[in-house]
């Protein structure tokens, strides 16, 4: 057996985002899978975790994420699944159960570029060491991007008190 090169990962958790009402992925939905798609083709990953519930509609987006995932290719075993959370600290809180229960050790989270820096405090203050590996548009997304590094850039400080309101309370 070949060793696994330097830059290989037990895992990556790829965060959800919005599924339309139909079902279908929405463009960071897409853009998120693509990438790590990508990653676990190449051999960077060895698995993917996707993690996304019902947030407004009815089809939870790590369903979603995993029909994705498998069309392209990845085998289904490869493919895992936590579709309860609701949001970003939801994301880690639900993860950080799968990656013990897996004995994943080395991990990416993949989300869009401008939500990763919450991101990765919000899955380090969990207590999963994770890296990046941030999904960029193809093109030049336009206004709506920049509306995002905006949001992502007030939304850090009420982050911060929710994730240590939420370790607080779950402290025993």
């Amino acid at each position: 057996m070949m060793p696994s090169p330097v830059d290989s990962f037990d895992a990556a958790i790829v965060l959800g985002a919005m599924v339309r009402p139909d079902g279908s992925p929405s463009p960071a939905l897409a853009r998120r899978v693509a990438h790590a798609v990508l990653l676990a083709q190449s051999g960077r990953v060895g698995h993917l975790l996707m993690s996304g519930g019902a947030v407004r509609y009815p089809i939870p987006e790590a369903r979603v994420m995993r029909d994705m995932a498998e069309r392209a290719g990845i085998a289904p075993g490869r493919v895992h699944v936590e579709d309860q959370s609701l949001n970003t600290i939801g994301n880690a809180r639900l993860s950080r159960p799968v990656v013990d229960a897996m004995g994943w050790r080395r991990l990416l989270v993949v989300t869009d570029a401008c939500h990763m820096a919450r991101s990765l405090y919000i899955f380090h203050r969990f207590g999963l060491s994770v890296r990046p590996a941030p999904a960029w548009p193809d093109t030049n997304p336009g206004w709506e991007w920049y509306a995002a590094w905006i949001r992502e850039a007030v939304a850090i400080p009420w982050t911060v008190i929710r994730v240590e309101r939420d370790r607080l309370r779950r402290k025993p």
